[in-house]
């Protein structure tokens, strides 16, 4: 730790302030003491502080030594007590020095020295008491900022943990369900599943690339989505049909890489796959208020399915979406007259 006064210009100038403030009060502490020359009362005190001052900037170097590592309070205690008895004593001879030698006319000075001597020595255990306290205080704030900075690096070392295990349930499904799609296409179509493997590939290297979770552009999540959809659509071919309606300003946009994928997963798993109809998938985005409004829409079969979801998906953006934004971002589902939506607010 560096030392608290030096490294700090505020606290270097608070240091001096406070230091003039102890010299005033000394001066007439001394003055009403001694009962007369207020002019060598003055000049005593504000030498004999300034020299006090200077003593405690380098009492730093051995508090920190006293207390660097595993000490024994009666060790620490004691190593304090020489400490201070050698501080106040340097400061007494210092000052009687530089005193005589500032004041080699003032005659009654040693008179002036001997009837405070009790109040100077009085007043240096208890400024050495202040200053002990002090560093106490500095290095209890150090290790408060410290243990703050921890945990914060920490929380944030679990957010992306999280994150990052959020985004590992992403892709399981959607690539065991291509490769079969892939395999049977290998037997009836050979150009389909070639065709299949390239966009797979494209989509997995987009997917693998982003390790981080810095945000991306709206356009560039889309533009990969769209790879995701066409995967799709060799799978379903014309049962699945997808349409879009982005505001030109929203493209340019941040969200978190990979969020909407969960969402155009769960259209294709409850919508195209449980329906015997065609399903549109829509996707319409626009900027309202300060937030990107998204929503992602399809139709789907109201009867009745017995697979039912686990709701994963949405509880994976749901969370992401907590972890980025806090409570800013929003997430809220609705079904009405056969057409299921999801609707993202994302803050700009």
């Amino acid at each position: 730790m560096k030392h608290p006064i030096l490294s700090n210009r505020v606290r270097l100038i608070v240091w001096w302030l406070v230091w003039l403030f102890l010299a005033l009060g000394q001066s007439l502490l001394f003055y009403f003491a001694y009962g007369s020359f207020i002019q060598i009362s003055l000049v005593d005190s504000l030498v004999s502080l300034l020299i006090y001052s200077g003593i405690a900037l380098s009492l730093w170097y051995p508090f920190r030594f006293f207390n660097a590592g595993i000490t024994r309070h009666t060790t620490l205690i004691s190593n304090l007590v020489l400490s201070g008895a050698l501080s106040v004593t340097l400061w007494i001879l210092i000052t009687k020095f530089v005193m005589t030698i500032a004041l080699p006319e003032q005659n009654n000075y040693q008179d002036y020295w001997d009837k405070t001597f009790p109040y100077r020595v009085g007043t240096g255990v208890f400024i050495y008491g202040l200053i002990i306290l002090t560093y106490y205080l500095f290095v209890s704030l150090s290790n408060l900022s410290e243990k703050n900075a921890k945990e914060a690096k920490l929380e944030t070392l679990v957010k992306e943990i999280e994150l990052k295990m959020l985004r590992s349930q992403i892709n399981p499904h959607f690539l065991f369900n291509s490769l079969n799609s892939i395999s049977s296409l290998t037997i009836t179509d050979p150009e389909k599943a070639r065709d299949m493997v390239v966009k797979l590939s494209e989509f997995m290297r987009y997917a693998l690339s982003r390790k981080d979770e810095q945000p991306v552009s709206l356009q560039s999540e889309l533009d990969n989505l769209l790879l995701y959809l066409d995967i799709e659509k060799v799978r379903f071919g014309e049962k699945l049909t997808t349409e879009e309606n982005i505001e030109k300003e929203c493209l340019d946009m941040k969200i978190p890489v990979l969020l909407l994928q969960p969402l155009y997963e769960n259209a294709v798993k409850h919508g195209v796959y449980e329906s015997t109809e065609k399903v549109r998938i829509m996707t319409r985005a626009k900027i309202i208020d300060g937030f990107i409004e998204i929503i992602i829409s399809n139709n789907y079969d109201p009867a009745p399915s017995l697979k039912r979801g686990t709701g994963t998906g949405l509880l994976n953006v749901s969370r992401r979406l907590e972890l980025f934004y806090g409570n800013k971002a929003s997430l809220k589902t609705s079904k009405e007259n056969g057409i299921y939506s999801v609707t993202l607010y994302i803050p700009i």
